[in-house]
């Protein structure tokens, strides 16, 4: 399966019980790291617009870079009311846009999914001289949170195809291999994300890599996700503890 399809059929689910990000991670964005509402951001590989609606909420000027049309779609829907929200079908390797037309590149939730090499090119042309990449994920943070571990264990032991693709993968050596010099700049917050059983089973079957009402796991790991909110929730809710992380600097 392309990378590019991966989400198609998950795009209700991820729109309705994925997480969004901390105020306090924008206001360092748009406070520290030099984000205004006169920036041209490029949000690379959008999806659904999660991010890309907390950037023209400040009011910046936001190309939203997504293959999957389904995702692209979704967003369409709950971003077209922006006058400065422009929809653009693209990958982060072939984004379409002008050289050196882009003040920042921002890539949340996604940046793991790209051919790094071939992205960086990318970013370089499209920004503009002191242009700044920016990549923002969250991550479950397992610390402290026996549900958050017994969801990680759950969700990677049901697993509908080989992890080769995984956020974690992405470490200090890529990040220096990908910035300029190797510098960046790093910020990291803590939040937490309540949700009742629909919503658990939302966020789960959200996931590329979780199986799908056709495969032969899915029903064994939703009486497994059942037994798992049981066992954890508190007035109807289970919380997941999240880290959101952010890098940022010159390509």
């Amino acid at each position: 399966m392309k990378n590019t399809e991966r989400f198609s059929g998950r795009v209700d689910h991820y729109v309705k019980h994925r997480p969004g990000y901390p105020k306090e991670l924008m206001d360092f964005i748009y406070e520290e790291v030099g984000l205004s509402a006169n920036a041209f951001v490029a949000d690379i590989g959008a999806g659904t617009g999660i991010f890309t609606k907390l950037l023209l909420e400040q009011g910046s000027r936001v190309y939203a870079v997504e293959p999957n049309q389904e995702m692209a779609d979704a967003a369409y829907t709950a971003l077209n009311q922006y006058e400065t929200y422009y929809p653009v079908y693209g990958t982060a390797e072939d984004t379409t846009l002008s050289d050196a037309s882009m003040d920042y590149v921002t890539c949340a939730q996604s940046f793991h999914w790209f051919d790094r090499g071939a992205c960086k090119k990318e970013f370089h042309r499209i920004l503009r001289p002191g242009g700044k990449a920016l990549l923002v994920w969250y991550k479950m943070f397992s610390e402290g949170s026996d549900f958050t571990k017994a969801y990680e264990k759950l969700h990677y032991d049901f697993s509908s195809s080989r992890r080769t693709v995984d956020l974690r993968n992405i470490g200090d050596k890529e990040l220096i291999a990908f910035f300029k010099d190797g510098n960046f700049g790093r910020k990291y917050c803590n939040y937490t994300h309540k949700l009742d059983f629909e919503g658990l089973k939302g966020r789960e079957f959200s996931s590329s890599h979780a199986p799908l009402p056709n495969d032969e796991n899915y029903t064994k790991m939703l009486k497994e996700l059942e037994k798992l909110f049981i066992t954890f929730e508190s007035d109807g809710e289970v919380e997941f503890l999240y880290r959101a992380e952010l890098y940022y600097g010159a390509v």
